[in-house]
């Protein structure tokens, strides 16, 4: 059995602000453990899963080595929840994404996360027609005739 991922951990300057924000943005509850240490959890009382904001006294520099990629909820769309997300305070920003699928957007403090295509559903019903397909071509193969060639001689 593997280790259980406790919790992504945000530096910040404001953990009560930018924990505030990211339960907005995400439809999650907000517990404030302690003025330096705020937890953000689907539901409160989660004890892993979640995103655990914390006081640093640095700024942010760099480009994160680590985002998380968002999913527009089932019924809206990607340009319904970038609305959403730039309404709340989320800005855009260029990493050399280009024409991306995705948007790379910023939360209040700069961190840098992603706003994917498909919602839950949408991905779930792109993920089945794709595996539906392929098991198709895999019919059609191994019902196809199959003649190997050893030399000049079928077998």
């Amino acid at each position: 059995m593997g280790s259980i991922i406790s919790q992504l951990v945000v530096d910040s300057a404001d953990p009560e602000r930018l924990g505030r924000w990211w339960a907005e943005v995400l439809g999650w509850e907000l517990t404030l453990d302690d003025e330096d240490e705020v937890w953000v959890a689907p539901h409160a009382d989660d004890l892993t899963g979640g995103l655990l904001f914390i006081t640093v006294p640095d700024a942010k520099t760099v480009k994160n080595r680590l985002h998380l990629d968002l999913r527009p909820p089932d019924g809206s769309s990607q340009e319904e929840e970038l609305e959403r997300l730039l309404r709340l305070g989320a800005t855009t920003v260029d990493v050399g994404q280009r024409d991306a699928t995705w948007h790379v957007l910023a939360d209040p403090e700069g961190n840098e996360f992603c706003l994917l295509r498909n919602s839950p559903a949408q991905l779930a019903a792109v993920v089945a027609a794709e595996r539906a397909e392929a098991e198709r071509a895999e019919a059609e193969r191994t019902e196809a005739p199959s003649t190997a060639v050893r030399g000049s001689a079928e077998v």
